[in-house]
């Protein structure tokens, strides 16, 4: 496998001092896969390319050598050929000061953007160029994908999932690199070696900063750390932690980005939000009740006051805030029959729970604004088609209403957090289609006093199995 750093930064020689490697020399490393070799087929002044080559050992790996951990079944296969994790680990060992943002020669230049170009041949994409684009151009890179045949001789076979990829940006080696250490492993979706708490540690330290915020987050974490849902939940809450906007100085930051809950306190919305939903989950009769996104556990206090509800189910994706609601719900001083009515979970509403299959009704509370619109079509099919419970309570901000908040208005949200907010409009057209699509029925009404023209501050949908 090749990986191929080229800029046109002058002098492009400087590639070589952050790279930590002299362009008059080949350079090889031995690593406990293989060898890894460093040289410049080019080296002037106007340009200057790099390139990493991997003389991966196949039948090494296979007999379990070095960090192999059993991957490899078969003496035949495409791990001297194909990136993946063994480039990560080649950049990791080979290249690390460089990845450490390290210039031990010109320390001004760790720091110093370039125009930058990175090949690899060849890339084994599972997901497809689609993917491929929806992971790095969201970084800021230029994308060009050559998708390679199974076989030159028998074209009716069709493509392969293997590109030559080329990716272009204006940014530091430490940064290129430290997206290709991630991402690579991610896309051939497989690694040579146990991932456990480490690597867990490694994402979230190599993440740090934009991988909070990335589209794909979730989907490359999943990878990253080979479908383990427990470290998977684990890495999600903390960046979704990480994500979390610092509080603002009201003086000098608009008040939109404060707290949604100080916005909203003068009308006491909150607390109307609270009252409404247990009054429509009382009235159904549900005895089983979900409180999806239950943060800091406010519904639940409130759940727990009435015998009704005899079975409560508590999930946040933030480890953090589910402690808080267990410190403020003081679940250990409960009695203990009371304590066994209410469990608190931690998990993602994005994917598929079978916690959540079984229950009589659910509150979704100011939740879904906060996803992604992308993630939206896999909340509904988690919520109304996997878990389906016989009511589901959900509310959501009603943008219209914005314009009553000073520094608010129609172009901006009530919480720096949010990812949309609908007008009354958009939720009932959304609502009525998630209910045909998943044999339900819905009402939609207003939560809070109401503005003649502007309609509630917030809304609520009441959706009942058909």
């Amino acid at each position: 496998m090749l990986l191929t750093i080229t800029t046109e930064h002058q002098p492009a020689t400087d590639l070589g001092f952050l790279l930590h490697k002299h362009p008059a020399r080949f350079q090889t490393y031995s690593l406990s896969f293989g060898k890894a070799h460093i040289f410049y087929p080019q080296a002037t002044a106007e340009r200057c390319q790099a390139c990493l080559l991997l003389d991966v050992d196949p039948v090494g790996t296979v007999r379990g050598k070095g960090q192999s951990e059993g991957l490899l079944a078969q003496y035949v296969n495409d791990r001297p050929y194909a990136a993946s994790s063994f480039l990560s680990v080649a950049i990791s060992q080979v290249l690390r000061s460089a990845l450490q943002g390290q210039c031990k020669d010109r320390p001004e230049l760790a720091d110093t953007v370039l125009p930058l170009e990175a090949r690899i041949d060849v890339l084994p994409v599972r997901g497809g160029e689609t993917f491929l684009h929806a992971v790095f151009e969201p970084l800021g890179y230029e994308v060009e994908a050559t998708r390679q045949p199974l076989d030159d001789q028998f074209p009716d076979w069709g493509e392969s999932s293997y590109f030559s990829v080329t990716i272009r940006k204006r940014t530091t080696v430490s940064e290129l690199l430290t997206h290709l250490y991630v991402l690579v492993p991610v896309f051939d979706n497989a690694k040579h070696y146990y991932v456990g708490d480490e690597e867990l540690e490694k994402l979230l330290s190599y993440g740090k900063g934009w991988l909070s915020g990335h589209p794909e987050r979730e989907e490359i974490t999943r990878r990253y750390l080979k479908f383990q849902p427990s470290l998977f939940r684990e890495a999600l809450a903390r960046l979704v932690q990480e994500e979390q906007p610092e509080e603002l100085e009201p003086d000098n930051e608009p008040i939109a980005d404060q707290a949604e809950e100080v916005l909203e306190k003068p009308i006491s919305l909150h607390e109307q939000r609270i009252g409404t939903v247990l009054a429509t989950l009382k009235a159904t009769g549900a005895k089983r009740v979900l409180d999806l996104g239950c943060g800091e556990g406010k519904l639940l206090r409130e759940l727990l006051k009435h015998r009704q509800f005899e079975e409560i189910l508590g999930m946040d994706v933030s480890i953090r805030t589910l402690e808080i609601a267990r410190d403020r719900l003081k679940l250990d001083r409960l009695p203990e029959r009371q304590a066994a009515r209410l469990q608190l979970i931690h998990g993602s509403l994005i994917y598929r729970d079978q916690r959540l299959e079984g229950y009589d009704a659910a509150a979704v509370v100011e939740v879904i604004e906060h996803l992604d619109p992308p993630r939206l079509e896999a909340f509904e099919r988690v919520l109304f088609e996997f878990a389906r419970p016989g009511t589901i309570v959900l509310t959501t901000p009603n943008r219209e209403y914005n314009v009553t908040w000073e520094n608010v208005g129609p172009q901006k949200f009530r919480h720096g957090d949010h990812r949309f907010e609908w007008t009354r409009l958009e939720f009932q057209t959304w609502a009525q289609a998630v209910a045909a699509r998943h044999r339900y029925t819905v009402k939609c009404v207003p939560l809070g006093p109401e503005n003649a023209s502007l309609g509630a501050p917030s809304q609520m949908g009441i959706f009942s199995r058909a």
